[in-house]
């Protein structure tokens, strides 16, 4: 017999946060999150979004054994910026049994259905920058730290309790180009000129965090809240997204772009591939984790592409291809074998365009599901 629990003590909350390990116990591809963050995540005094939101946390029971989660948002920005009643479904992980990822799903749904909501989709976080996605093709490679790996089956379980694409995003590896592009120099050139825009001067990590952070975060606001599953960002996101941030900031692959009025219209940080650095203690931040944490942050064998973004008065005059050049430049000097994306919508058609430029390989997609519950 399933049982599904609604789950509030701090100690059913560690339970659900540590359920992955042990479904996950020994698969190389999975990528573990911080311990620490995910219980901070669905922390109500640690995690500022829950201001704004509604979350309800399951577990599955069988024979006394757990073998499922899923947690429900209902993310009340999300829902007033496309004026409809959603719900988010995230953090769904089970066993290979489609009775346990039904007894998941309607337990969701009902709650949901309580609350007045009319649409269900997922898997969403509490913001963009939470993990989102189920990945439906590309099975084979560890996922990077900012998002979630999932077993090939979950695509059967999820489609069989009724649900259907919403949205896909795309991950794609970016190598070192190999020769100069000249088309994308002669582009970054004249904009430059044009627009009167040049790279942001790099002091110290401080100095320059406090200078741009403001811009950075507008741009963020303004380049992505229009895209599918972006929440608006408030002013304790913004803060709460810069401190998650900020401790893995290296100036080295991050670039800033300024008009002649010193305003961001542009920015792009990336950050040291920490996934393999977490794997052996299985997310949890021990004295020898802190220590190859600290070594990938200093020699990254690979780097994640976190955020790029463009002011949209800018979008449309070429300057992705300064940030293209900035990348092209400096790919060698990082050091790195290749970067990493993580997701693009497949419809973000500017910033797809960006990665043409590179030779690149597109080695996995993920998807968002959505379904009626009334």
């Amino acid at each position: 017999m399933i049982q599904v629990k609604q789950i509030t003590s701090k100690k059913d909350i560690k339970t659900f946060v540590d359920f992955p390990t042990k479904l996950y116990k020994g698969v190389k591809e999975y990528s573990y999150p911080l311990r620490a963050d995910e219980l901070a995540m669905f922390n109500p005094k640690k995690n500022v979004s829950f201001k704004d939101c509604e979350v309800a946390m399951f577990l599955a029971y069988k024979d006394g054994e757990v073998v499922g989660r899923i947690a429900a948002i209902i993310q009340k920005l999300y829902n007033e910026k496309v004026n409809e009643k959603r719900v988010r479904f995230t953090r769904f992980d089970c066993i290979n049994d489609i009775q346990v990822a039904k007894a998941l799903f309607e337990t969701t749904e009902n709650w949901a259905k309580e609350k007045g909501m009319e649409i269900i989709h997922g898997p969403l976080g509490f913001n963009d920058l939470d993990c989102e996605g189920l990945i439906v093709e590309g099975f084979n490679e560890r996922c990077t730290f900012e998002e979630r790996y999932n077993f090939e089956y979950y695509k059967d379980l999820v489609e069989n309790c009724g649900y259907e694409k919403e949205a896909d995003w795309l991950e794609r590896k970016i190598y070192p180009p190999k020769e100069t592009n000249e088309r994308v120099n002669r582009i970054a050139d004249i904009v430059q000129k044009r627009y009167k825009l040049k790279f942001a001067e790099k002091t110290n990590k401080a100095d320059f965090i406090k200078k741009y952070k403001d811009g950075i975060l507008d741009v963020l606001d303004q380049a992505y809240t229009p895209l599918y599953g972006v929440v608006p960002y408030t002013e304790e996101v913004k803060k709460q997204l810069l401190a998650q941030f900020k401790t893995f900031i290296d100036l080295r692959f991050m670039f800033v772009i300024t008009n002649d009025k010193e305003e961001v219209v542009s920015f792009g940080v990336s950050i040291p591939q920490l996934n393999k650095a977490l794997y052996k203690s299985k997310g949890r931040l021990t004295i020898p984790t802190l220590f190859r944490v600290l070594k990938a942050l200093k020699k990254p064998e690979v780097v994640d592409f976190a955020i790029i973004g463009v002011r949209p008065d800018y979008a449309n005059d070429g300057v992705g291809a300064l940030a293209i050049k900035y990348l092209m430049d400096n790919m060698e000097d990082f050091g790195v074998k290749y970067c990493e994306t993580n997701i693009c919508l497949e419809t973000n058609d500017k910033i797809n365009r960006i990665w043409e430029y590179f030779d690149f390989e597109q080695h996995r997609r993920r998807r968002a599901y959505v379904k009626k519950i009334s």
